[in-house]
This record gives structure tokens, sequence and C-alpha cells, in this order.
């Protein structure tokens, strides 16, 4: 069966390009420290001889834009950088990637008084020169403050929306348009309506589809089928990426289960019947990344998902997050997150900080605020 497709402009991205009626193209991204050459250089070979047409990596310092040089020149994978707060890396890291990812949200973080205009006119300039490809990547965690400030807060989608269209109208003002789009949420429903949205407006740019901290298999596959068949179907979507919580020698099991589900769209096997806005418990958990600070993360989020079996039939929903990045703003919108550190586990509810504890007191704790709550709900 034939898919439908958006008419969105072709992006060149290494060996692949997306968009223009190109196939849809399956990435994954490395959780191996970036300095620690050998094992990103495995990792990232990995996933190229498992079929990842694109293979992302975080840089976060000057060393580990020194690292990536020579990842570059061990491996022929098309990579991505993702630049986190300081985008002045991207002139680094640029000659030795095919695409420069960054978030709208984070470019606050550094240079603050510098207008997000000037940050993005120097990405697209950097970008030009070293023949790089660009994503804009927005994320329901790390909103563009002046954007979220305006809107109920119970309003998620809109904030990611217009940082979206307006660092597009902005990119193409400069002339450039060889970039795409992303815009994640952990919820599938979300990631749904905010895509289809944004498709409306701009069915011109490629999108980049994925659900945020979809979790452990096979939950996270099944949420993240869901929004694929969703927004396939509809001619949404030029690439793709399944984000799972495993062990970095099981990675290859994103590329694996993006093809399938790629597959079972064009073959008319859609299963999106499924309703995930059941009572039942929710465990999302980020899919792991080289800023993880303790790979016990990856244990500890198969822990949270044993341990709290016994709440199953409970709508409540508990986030387990890697980093300090993106682990502080991406558990909010959860009853219950922890977001992780060297030697300690930061505990939430809701908005609400209880403190931080050691791995192996974490698990203990949670029990008690889980119970807790399902006492206010019964």
């Amino acid at each position: 069966m034939l898919l439908p497709r958006n008419p969105t402009r072709s992006v060149r991205i290494g060996s692949v390009t997306i968009g223009g009626g190109n196939p849809i193209a399956v990435q994954s991204m490395t959780a191996t420290h970036t300095q620690d050459i050998d094992a990103t250089v495995d990792l990232v070979n990995l996933l190229d001889d498992a079929g990842a047409d694109i293979v992302r990596i975080a840089v976060d310092s000057k060393k580990d834009a020194e690292a990536l040089a020579e990842i570059r020149r061990q491996t022929k994978a098309n990579l991505s950088v993702d630049l986190q707060e300081n985008y002045r890396l991207a002139e680094l890291v640029a000659p030795h990637v095919d695409k420069v990812r960054y978030n709208p949200g984070h470019l606050y973080h550094h240079e603050r008084e510098r207008p997000w205009q000037d940050k993005v006119r120097y990405l697209a300039q950097v970008s030009q020169a070293n023949d790089c490809a660009m994503r804009v990547g927005v994320n329901c965690g790390s909103v563009d403050p002046a954007k979220k400030e305006k809107y109920d807060p119970a309003d998620s989608i809109t904030p990611m929306l217009e940082s979206a269209w307006e660092h597009c109208d902005y990119l193409d003002s400069l002339g450039y348009t060889r970039y795409c789009v992303s815009l994640k949420d952990s919820d599938p429903t979300k990631v749904i309506e905010v895509n289809r949205r944004f498709a409306e407006r701009r069915p011109d740019v490629p999108l980049h589809l994925g659900v945020t901290e979809a979790g452990l298999p096979p939950d996270g596959v099944i949420k993240t089928r869901i929004a694929f068949e969703q927004l396939i179907s509809r001619g949404i979507g030029d690439t793709i990426r399944v984000s799972l919580t495993v062990p970095n020698d099981r990675k290859p099991e994103e590329i694996v289960a993006g093809r399938q589900i790629l597959a079972d769209v064009a073959a008319g096997r859609v299963r999106s019947v499924v309703n995930y806005g059941l009572p039942t418990l929710n465990i999302i958990a980020c899919p792991s990344c080289s800023r993880v600070e303790n790979q016990a993360f990856i244990d500890l989020a198969q822990q949270v998902k044993e341990m709290s079996r016994y709440a199953e039939q409970h709508a409540i929903t508990i986030a387990v997050m890697g980093c300090r990045v993106n682990g502080p703003g991406e558990t909010d919108d959860a009853d219950l997150g922890l977001w992780c550190g060297p030697t300690y586990v930061n505990l939430k509810r809701g908005h609400t900080e209880l403190g931080a504890y050691p791995y192996d007191q974490i698990l203990s704790r949670l029990k008690t605020e889980l119970d807790a709550l399902i006492a206010t709900k019964s």
C-alpha cells in the first residue's frame, strides 16, 4: 500500500534525504558518554549496522566536541549532533556531522541577554558553511519560556506550536531552508495533536516524529506506535525515532521497532484502536543518552516498573528521567517524578520537590508516595 505523504521539501542529511517523497528515515541516538570514544564509536556502528539512517550524538562541552572529531573519523554513519545549552559549540562540531539539532527552549541558558534571533542566525550560518542540515527540536519539557508564560499551564501544545512556527519563519527569512522540525511529548495523544496542527500550517516542512520518554518495551513501543500510526497514515512524518529505555547493547531494538511500525502502517496492519486514556498506571522513562550520569538509571526504570505493578489499575503517571538537563521540567506533568544524578535520585510529587535519595533508598520512598497517592484517589 502506498502511503499518502505531505508535500514536504527535500532535506539532505549526509547520504540520506528526508522529505520530498523519499522513504521515511529511521534514526536513533547514542547513550554512551561522548568522550568515551571507543564505546561511542562501537554504539554508532552497532546502530548503523542495524539499519539506522541517522545517529544522533549529544555534545555538551569542548571536550565532547574534540571527541566527536575522532568519532567522525572512525565511522561512516550519518551523524547528527544534539546541541545542549551552549549553542556556540556548533562551530566546533558542525565540520564533523551531517545535521545540527537545537532546542529553542535551550537557547535561553547561555548568553541570556542576547536575542534568540542572533543565536539562530549564527546556527544557520555555521550549518550552511559546513554543508549541514538542521533540526529545530521543540520539546514539551523545555519550551521557550516567553511562549509558555502566555498560555494556561494546562495548554502545553500551543506554546510548542508558536515556538516551532516562529523559528521556521525566521529560518526561512534567512534563506536557510535545509531544516526539519520535531515536536515531542511523552503523551502520544499530544504528539498526534501537535504534529497534526503544525502540518496543517506548514505542510512543506519535513517532520521528525517521536514520543519522548516512551519508556521500557513493550509499553514504549505501544505508545510510539499509537502516535506514528495516526500521523503517518495521514501523510505526516519524514523521519522517526522509537525512544526506548534499554541498555546500550539493545539500542538496535529502536531501529527494529521503527522499521516494523513503518511496514505495518504501509500494509494496513494498524493497532491504534488502543485508547491510551484508560485508567491505568503509566510509566514514562527517557531513552538514555550521553547526559545520563549514572547507568544505574536504566536498572532503576525497570525496578520502578516491577515495584509498581500492584498499582497498574490506577490512573497514575510515574516519570523516570536520567539527567539534570531535561529531568526537572519533563517530570512536571507526572504524578510522581524521578530524575537521576550521579549518586542520588530526586523525587517529585507534581511540581513539588520531595528531596534527593540514594539509589538504594529511592524505591521504598517512591512506594510510600505511591501508596499515599492511591489512598487519595480511592
